[in-house]
């Protein structure tokens, strides 16, 4: 008897054995090949942005909870979420106070101001980066860097080149796919930030997500889908549409972004207007939009528009009768 999950009490009756923490760390799981494909690609200061990143953010809200005199909660993992998905969106060669001013909008600003944990309408972490683009686009922005030499940001001795998106863009709708551009998406010698140029990390990651039942099929699925059929129609030839799902911050996005439980849709038919409408901006920003990516922007978006989504797609109460038109 003391394995029943019926409770009788006040709702919910039936609970989960799911807990935050576990939910989070789960999370933390998927990202790790992604995390350790950045570092093997990118170098040192890879970590480096990384672990300063993940303490902002876990000082930044424990700092807040203590000032207003709430329990502290960082040991819930969710802002070590945050702020690794704040390095993982990074160029390798911003400097190490980029996470830090990361770190403060997204735990400060964009969570806790409006009630902390499940209270925010916006993805934190992709607030930050929609944030710190517009505050530092230099740094933010423009060719991707291999980083050869760091010396605490110090005499950076880099190269430099486009990333696959930019140069999409750059070429006017004459870029040209190979296969072997797409083998190199797959296992991350593009150019990108530091978590989206191997997508075979992040697919493995969503996988192990779906998986362990933490995210619904429907998001990712519909987001990655419509991306597809949009750049197959006016994207070009038809491998352009297969190299698309694998550059930018798409994987990224749809497994551990657009998923978010705060700012994300409830309902099944929710989840799958959201992950399109996801795809449909995306899509619209890639082929002729100023901006070659369009993943962080179309997330905040369809954020904007879920109470709308949840109001219009909720199920009918049990017994509910009818209204008299």
């Amino acid at each position: 008897m003391d394995n029943l999950k019926l409770t009788v009490s006040s709702t919910p009756h039936i609970r989960s054995n799911d807990s935050i923490e576990k939910i989070m760390g789960d999370v933390i799981i998927a990202l790790v090949p992604a995390s350790i494909a950045g570092i093997v690609f990118f170098g040192y200061w890879a970590a480096v942005l990384i672990l300063i990143s993940i303490a902002s953010c876990v000082v930044f809200e424990a700092l807040y909870q203590k000032a207003t005199k709430q329990a502290v909660t960082v040991t819930d993992l969710s802002a070590v979420v945050t702020g690794l998905l704040i390095a993982l969106n990074l160029p390798s060669t911003a400097s190490w106070w980029i996470p830090v001013v990361g770190g403060f909008f997204a735990i400060i600003v964009a969570k806790q101001v409006f009630g902390g944990l499940g209270q925010n309408f916006i993805n934190p972490a992709l607030a930050a980066r929609a944030f710190l683009v517009a505050s530092y686009p230099s740094q933010m922005t423009g060719s991707a860097f291999v980083p050869t030499n760091f010396l605490l940001n110090k005499g950076v001795d880099a190269v430099t080149y486009a990333t696959p998106l930019t140069e999409m863009k750059m070429s006017g709708g004459e870029f040209s796919v190979s296969a072997d551009g797409i083998l190199n998406a797959l296992i991350g010698n593009v150019g990108g930030t530091i978590g989206e140029t191997c997508a075979i990390a992040l697919i493995i990651g969503g996988i192990y997500l779906l998986v362990k039942k933490v995210i619904s099929w429907r998001i990712p699925c519909a987001y990655i889908s419509t991306v597809f059929i949009l750049m197959l129609m006016f994207g070009g030839e038809p491998i352009n549409a297969v190299y698309h799902i694998f550059i930018g911050g798409l994987m990224l996005g749809a497994f551990f972004m657009a998923t978010d439980y705060a700012s994300s849709p409830v309902t099944p038919k929710g989840q799958i207007i959201m992950g399109v409408g996801c795809g449909l901006i995306t899509s619209v920003i890639r082929l002729w939009g100023g901006y070659p990516e369009g993943v962080s922007y179309s997330i905040l978006l369809m954020n904007l528009a879920v109470p709308l989504i949840d109001r219009y797609t909720k199920p009918h109460i049990f017994g509910e009768v009818k209204k008299d038109e």
